[in-house]
């Protein structure tokens, strides 16, 4: 069975002085909680993060990551970077990253290569925009997004990414996807995950992140193919973020 697995995205939020509060707020709540669990944060707080949560079970990780190694890259952070703050994961893909900065797949791709070169686990983030989903698109859309990633990986590292699933129609709009319209999309991304590498499917965890709130979390996690959630909003409070995670 995969096990279970709550990341919680920022976002641009946060405080240094706010983010202790949160932090040591989820640690304490944890107790008993069988989900693993992270958060991804704002780079300038990382070290803040490896500070409050080290040997705890929260893992932290980072929201982006540049595709070089290093060199003349102005405002850029790359993988290596990250992995010195001790980042488990980096979020690649997002669909802010996508619409906002024009990020393609192949980019995106390349991307998750540099977070697995340094050792940290790349959450691919895939999803379709309400005029995708109106005309019939999703599996196409998600599809062609994944098989991005997949074909740069080579069959190993497959089993070392973590895949979420965000509808882009359904995050922070009021419409939200019905548990089995978002299982319907995580068994096509499985099915795929199967077809690179069969072992992996039955590993690699695909996480939901179209506004999974407490409310909706139990039976949007009851789904056979929904393995977590990529937490947004509701992981900025952690009585919200905490009920996310005993529900998983």
């Amino acid at each position: 069975m995969r096990a279970k697995l709550i990341v919680g995205n920022w976002k641009m939020n946060g405080s240094r002085a706010t983010n202790v509060t949160l932090l040591k707020d989820i640690v304490a709540g944890l107790d008993g909680a069988r989900a693993g669990c992270a958060v991804c944060v704002p780079a300038p707080f990382l070290q803040q993060c490896e500070e409050v949560l080290a040997g705890t079970p929260v893992a932290w990780g980072a929201q982006d990551v540049s595709i070089h190694a290093f060199g003349a890259y102005t405002g850029e952070v790359c993988a290596q970077m990250l992995a010195e703050f001790g980042c488990r994961y980096v979020i690649v893909g997002h669909s802010e990253r996508r619409a906002y900065h024009r990020e393609d797949s192949a980019l995106v791709a390349q991307k998750a290569l540099a977070v697995l070169a340094a050792g940290m686990t790349p959450i691919v983030c895939v999803g379709e925009t309400l005029e995708e989903r109106e005309a019939g698109a999703t599996a196409q859309a998600v599809g062609a997004q994944l098989d991005a990633v997949l074909e740069a990986l080579d069959t190993a590292a497959v089993a070392r990414i973590v895949v979420a699933y965000e509808p882009v129609w359904a995050i922070g709009t009021g419409m939200n996807a019905t548990p089995a319209m978002a299982q319907d999309v995580h068994a096509q991304l499985r099915a795929q995950l199967k077809a690179r590498n069969a072992d992996a499917a039955e590993v690699v965890p695909i996480l939901y992140g179209g506004s999974m709130k407490p409310e909706n979390a139990k039976d949007l996690l009851a789904q056979p193919d929904i393995d977590g959630g990529l937490i947004g909003g509701a992981a900025l409070k952690a009585e919200d973020f905490l009920a996310i995670i005993r529900a998983a």
